[in-house]
């Protein structure tokens, strides 16, 4: 950066001299890529946790309340997939069940990259929806919550015992795209952890074996948080309700009318700027609760 620094100095002083438009522009151009160089960068500092290297996997699903609920689940899937897009991680979704009339009943995506999770776990807790609903004939204000879980995706080098005899897997017929072979085969997956109670699912794939592979890597992740949120819960009771996620306890809050803004709860950040958040515009609120979690806020 400290080159980049140099470069856009360099830059200037031949614009200055030459008194030229396009030189001053070339210039302006340097000096934007080193501020967002500078931003990423800074965001790196703040994530030190162990797993925030880790890539992630992130689920999204309705709360109570049927179609709204189950739309705006996808809204907000939409929103996290234009995010992944725009920091160029790769991805892959695992799981997709659409919704009766509309919208999404649960999503899962594997998000692959450094610092996947570390960006995405501010991210976890109950996303709340204030809007004019498109499915009242009476054009009334709902309100729609939607849960999101992020989980680091365990190194391979991590070891997490699974008792195969804990396990209850059953198979079934996946929904959604795929044409008949969908219809036909009972190549999705879910799986069952009777001790912990935890149920994954995966139906991306058209091999059962994928799609079993996928569900136990979800199962691992989950299982691996779990294993950190006790961890946490032992060392400090305070610190184990501010990460139970319930009904009520929103982090966030979308607002499209009576006037537009998107709110951040515990952090007080906020913008007026719906659309650009719901098309993946999502960092300053991640920058926002880092920087919180960093004070100790």
């Amino acid at each position: 950066m400290r080159s980049e620094l140099e470069d856009v100095q360099a830059l200037y002083e031949l614009a200055e001299e030459a008194d030229d438009a396009a030189a001053f522009k070339e210039a302006s151009t340097a000096y934007e890529k080193l501020v967002d160089h500078l931003e990423r960068f800074e965001l790196t500092t703040l994530l030190a946790e162990p797993d925030d290297q880790l890539s992630a996997i992130l689920t999204v699903h309705p709360g109570a309340g049927g179609t709204e609920s189950q739309d705006w689940a996808e809204m907000l899937w939409r929103m996290y997939l234009r995010w992944i897009e725009r920091k160029g991680f790769a991805y892959d979704v695992i799981d997709y069940q659409s919704g009766e009339e509309a919208g999404v009943k649960s999503a899962a995506v594997e998000i692959t990259g450094e610092y996947a999770y570390g960006f995405l776990k501010c991210e976890s807790g109950v996303h709340r929806l204030v809007r004019i609903s498109p499915y009242d004939s009476a054009k009334r204000r709902h309100t729609s919550f939607a849960s999101v879980f992020v989980y680091p995706e365990v190194a391979d080098d991590v070891e997490i015992e699974i008792n195969e005899n804990d396990l209850r897997v059953d198979t079934f017929r996946a929904s959604g795209a795929g044409g008949q072979h969908v219809n036909k085969t009972s190549s999705a997956v879910r799986i069952t952890h009777e001790p912990s109670g935890i149920v994954v699912q995966c139906q991306s794939e058209r091999s059962q074996h994928k799609n079993r592979a996928s569900a136990m890597r979800v199962l691992r992740a989950r299982l691996y948080q779990l294993k950190r949120d006790e961890e946490a819960a032992k060392r400090s009771v305070l610190e184990a309700g501010k990460k139970k996620i319930e009904w009520g306890s929103q982090i966030r809050s979308y607002v499209f009318h009576p006037y537009t803004m998107v709110k951040d709860h515990r952090t007080g950040f906020e913008t007026p700027k719906v659309q650009s958040v719901m098309d993946g515009d999502i960092d300053e609120f991640i920058h926002a609760e880092l920087v919180g979690q960093e004070k100790g806020d």
